[in-house]
C-alpha cells in the first residue's frame, strides 16, 4: 500500500509542478477554449501526461522484481503511443491516423518485447485464427491501438478518462488476484494509483488535463494487461477484459456508427454527441444551473462513472463465466444505447436512427424541452 501511496502522490505532486510553471511551458502547452469539444473556461495546460509517465516509472522503480517484469516492457512499448499524443499536445499538428498508426505500433512493440499475442478469446473459430502468430499479432495491436483512442475519446469532462482508467484498472487487478496472479495484479494497481493521482489535481476543476500524450499513455496501459490478463490465466478469457473495458468500447462503437452516417464526415471527426456530453446538457446542467460551468463539467464525470463501474463489477463477480459474462455485454450495449436514447429523444428505446449523428434533430429536440 505505501507504494501505491507513493505513486499516487508521485503522480499529483508532479501535476501540481506542471500547473506552477506554466508561465514557462504555457506558449506550447495550454490548451486553449475554442473547439468543438472543448467544455473549461480558460486555458489550461494539456500536458498531465507528463506526470503520469514519471509516475509510471515511480511504479516499476517501487515494484518487486516480478511485477517489474511485466511493467518494464510496457513502458518501453508505450513510447510510441505516447510520443504521438504528446507531439499533438504541443503541435496540434498530429493527424488522427498518425497517432491511430503509432498506437498499434505500441502494439507489436509489445508483443515484440514478451511475445504475448491475444489468442484466448473464448471463441473456439477465432482462436484457430489467431493461432496463426502474424494474424494474432495484428488483431492485438488493432485492439490496443482502438482501446488507446477509445479512451481519449470519453475524455470530454473532469476526471472522466482518469476515473475510468482507475476504475478498470482495479477491476483488472482484482480479476488478476483473485486468479493468484499477484505480479499482474501489482502492475494494474499500480496504473490504477497513478490515474487517481492525476485525478486528484484535474477532479472537479480541471486545473490540469490528460492531453492526448497522457489519454493514449494510460489507454495502452489499460489494453495490454487487458491482452496479459486473460494470455497469463487460461481460466480467463478475454470476454472479461472486454466486459471490464465495456465503456470506451461501446462508446468507439457507437460513435463511428453515428459518424459514419453523417455525409460528408469522417469517422474520426470529433464531434459533441457523445453520451458524456448529453449527460452533461440533458441532467447535469438542468439539475445543477446554480453552480459554476466549472463545477457541472466536474459533475458530469460521477454519472458516466457508472457506465465504467457497473460493467467492471459485472466481469469482476463472474470472471469465469462466459455466458454471464456474454449477457452483460449485451446489458451493457443495449443499456447505453437505451441511455444515448432517452438523452437525445426522451424516449427509453433502442432503434437504428438513434445511432445517427442527432444534430439535425437538435432544434427539434431544443424546442421539446423548451
Amino acid at each position: 500500500m505505501a507504494a501505491y501511496a507513493s505513486v499516487l502522490l508521485t503522480t499529483t505532486l508532479l501535476c501540481v509542478a506542471l500547473i506552477a510553471s506554466q508561465r514557462w511551458h504555457g506558449h506550447f502547452s495550454l490548451d486553449g477554449t475554442v473547439g468543438v469539444q472543448k467544455h473549461h473556461c480558460t486555458p489550461t495546460p494539456r500536458i498531465g501526461g507528463v506526470a503520469i509517465a514519471w509516475g509510471m516509472v515511480l511504479a516499476w522503480a517501487c515494484a518487486e522484481s516480478d511485477a517489474r517484469a511485466i511493467l518494464g516492457p510496457m513502458l518501453l512499448a508505450a513510447i510510441p503511443a505516447f510520443a504521438s499524443g504528446l507531439i499533438e499536445d504541443v503541435t496540434k499538428r498530429v493527424s488522427v491516423r498518425t497517432r491511430l498508426l503509432a498506437t498499434m505500433f505500441s502494439g507489436i512493440v509489445a508483443w515484440y518485447l514478451t511475445g504475448v499475442a491475444m489468442q484466448n478469446t473464448g471463441l473456439a473459430p477465432l482462436d484457430a485464427v489467431l493461432a496463426f502468430a502474424p494474424v494474432a499479432v495484428l488483431f492485438t495491436a488493432f485492439a490496443v491501438g482502438g482501446m488507446a483512442n477509445a479512451i481519449n475519446i470519453i475524455d470530454g469532462f473532469n476526471g472522466l478518462a482518469s476515473g475510468s482508467v482507475a476504475i478498470m484498472s482495479a477491476a483488472l487487478g482484482v480479476i488478476a488476484g483473485s486468479v493468484g496472479d499477484a505480479a499482474l495484479a501489482t502492475v494494474c494497481f499500480g496504473v490504477a494509483a497513478c490515474a487517481l493521482g492525476f485525478g486528484v489535481v484535474n477532479w472537479p476543476f480541471g486545473k490540469i488535463f490528460l492531453g492526448d500524450g497522457g489519454a493514449y499513455l494510460l489507454g495502452f496501459m489499460l489494453a495490454w494487461l487487458a491482452v496479459l490478463l486473460p494470455m497469463r490465466n487460461a481460466q480467463v478469457t478475454a470476454w472479461t477484459t472486454l466486459l471490464v473495458c465495456a465503456y470506451p468500447v461501446i462508446e468507439v462503437g457507437f460513435s463511428v456508427r453515428r459518424r459514419h452516417q453523417r455525409q460528408g464526415h469522417h469517422p474520426g471527426q470529433p464531434d459533441r454527441a457523445h453520451l458524456h456530453h448529453f449527460v452533461h446538457r440533458r441532467l447535469i446542467t438542468q439539475w445543477f444551473p446554480a453552480v459554476s460551468k466549472r463545477m457541472q463539467n466536474g459533475l458530469t464525470s460521477p454519472l458516466c462513472w457508472l457506465a465504467t463501474a457497473l460493467p467492471a463489477l459485472w466481469a469482476v463477480v463472474f470472471a469465469e463465466n462466459i455466458a454471464m459474462l456474454s449477457v452483460g455485454m449485451c446489458l451493457a450495449i443495449f443499456g447505453y444505447g437505451a441511455v444515448y436514447s432517452r438523452l437525445t429523444q426522451f424516449r427509453w428505446c433502442l432503434q437504428a436512427w438513434t445511432l445517427r449523428q442527432p444534430d439535425a434533430d437538435e432544434a427539434l429536440v431544443m424546442r421539446k424541452s423548451g
